[in-house]
């Protein structure tokens, strides 16, 4: 039997420039592959996320996959998803509406400009556990849990200087993602990602992460409109609103390649 073959691009998303920002695959179907066929497509281009979008008549339906699981939110593959459909499917497209297991999410561009209409996720303090500042390497001044664990330590250059115990983390089973945030130099906020039990030890840019600092930092700041910057090794910036029930999350996209895949 002959394979099919599927337009694929990888897109830097949350990125000024080329290899800044986070990769994300992005997959056009006209219909699901079995979840296992995706997953095995996500763990063989081996990038942080891999979206799958399939058209539908008014709008697109999305799945993200990690190399090993499947996840229920990612914000830079949605945002890479907008940039090719409003680039090559759905050409000048100023909204998107993708349904996802997180419901629906919409994408405005504005130019270069994509910004997503994400579910907030306001966390609720927890008591601080010895592992958490082990698996950092850092004091820990408070801990709070939505999806992920929000970790606050003193400040950026703390930030800058983690050096994750990856080992404790990945026995972390009971948090997806752990975060380490503090008030920023140059940007409002500032964090790091981690995500070893997913298969990604370390996140460039993660933009469902932001529907619980968005409302975390609104609150400490008293301020709806922030820029945030994530400090990984490639680093990102994320411009960022608080609206109630839900967050927008704004950056750009960069096209890396263009291509097919043949399964």
């Amino acid at each position: 039997m002959g394979k099919t073959a599927y337009k694929y691009f990888i897109v830097d998303a949350f990125a000024e420039r080329l290899f800044k920002g986070n990769q994300a695959g992005v997959c056009l179907l006209d219909d699901w592959l079995d979840s296992d066929v995706m997953q095995s497509i996500a763990a063989e281009n081996s990038l942080a996320e891999t979206a799958f979008v399939a058209r539908r008549e008014n709008h697109y339906d999305i799945k993200w996959f990690t190399p090993e699981v499947e996840v229920d939110l990612c914000g830079h593959a949605t945002l890479a998803s907008a940039y090719v459909v409003s680039t090559f499917v759905d050409k000048g497209a100023d909204t998107i509406r993708f349904e996802s297991m997180s419901g629906t999410l919409n994408v405005s561009r504005s130019g270069d400009l994509f910004e997503l209409d994400f579910p907030q996720r306001m966390p609720k303090v927890v008591e601080i556990a010895e592992q958490m500042g082990k698996a950092i390497g850092a004091p820990v001044l408070e801990a709070h849990l939505s999806r992920d664990l929000i970790l606050l330590v003193e400040s950026e250059k703390v930030v800058r200087e983690i050096e994750p115990n990856f080992e404790i983390m990945k026995k972390m089973t009971e948090y997806f993602g752990i975060v380490a945030t503090a008030k920023g130099e140059d940007a409002d906020f500032v964090s790091r990602y981690f995500t070893p039990g997913a298969g990604v030890p370390e996140d460039s840019v993660t933009g469902s992460a932001h529907s619980t600092l968005i409302p975390f930092w609104a609150q400490r700041l008293d301020k709806n409109e922030m820029v945030a910057k994530q400090l990984s090794r490639r680093g990102g910036t994320l411009y960022c609103k608080n609206c109630g029930d839900r967050v927008k999350i704004a950056g750009r996209a960069v096209l890396y390649l263009q291509g097919e895949i043949f399964v």
